[in-house]
């Protein structure tokens, strides 16, 4: 897909808007027209799209900073086109959990759930990313609420039916990892318990 340099388009938006004027106060509206249009054009479709091409491509890079610093370029989010605007979200979200800020992760998260995602695609990764900060949490109902949602979509990419197909398996043995938690700490507590009537030896 076609896109322009966000730096450049902010460029061309002040040069064609204020050179319009320029060009509309010395030689008149209708040659100022076209140029004034144009760069309104570009105005619209930043506030409507923002930096969101971009800031996903330094994503998928491992760029992350670069990434987090291009989608503080969108300066009202929410004049974002829907589907961009989700985005925006998801982007964050996964850049918040790189950072391992589950909180800040999942408020993203939560926010991109409320718009209307356009494919399974985008909606599974959302339930999928959502059910994993629960289950980090312990919180395994809020987890099996997403798991559930999750469980109703049917998306095309490969990668993401991997990390379901990962998830559904540790999702599954949860009550083992619970088991075997618990039997470590009764464990530890008996060797403690032991531990105390040892009375050290008398010198």
């Amino acid at each position: 897909m076609f896109s322009i340099n966000i730096y450049l388009k902010f460029a061309l938006i002040a040069l064609l808007i204020v050179g319009g004027i320029v060009l509309a106060i010395t030689q008149g509206f209708w040659y100022a027209f076209p140029f004034i249009l144009i760069g309104i054009g570009l105005l619209i479709s930043y506030f409507m799209l923002g930096t969101i091409q971009s800031s996903a491509q330094l994503v998928q890079e491992m760029k992350f900073d670069e990434a987090e610093k291009r989608l503080g370029l969108i300066w009202k989010p929410e004049w974002l086109y829907k589907t961009n605007r989700a985005f925006y979200h998801i982007l964050n979200g996964s850049l918040a959990m790189n950072k391992k800020d589950n909180n800040a992760a999942e408020a993203h998260f939560k926010q991109a759930e409320a718009i209307d995602l356009p494919t399974d695609d985008e909606k599974a990764m959302v339930q999928l990313q959502l059910a994993n900060i629960n289950a980090q949490k312990q919180k395994w109902n809020v987890a099996k609420l997403h798991y559930n949602n999750l469980k109703k979509l049917k998306p095309s990419q490969q990668q993401i039916k991997d990390q379901i197909a990962q998830f559904d398996v540790a999702f599954k043995n949860r009550g083992q990892m619970k088991h075997a938690q618990g039997a470590g700490r009764r464990q530890m507590m008996q060797q403690g318990g032991k531990s105390k009537r040892r009375r050290p030896k008398s010198r």
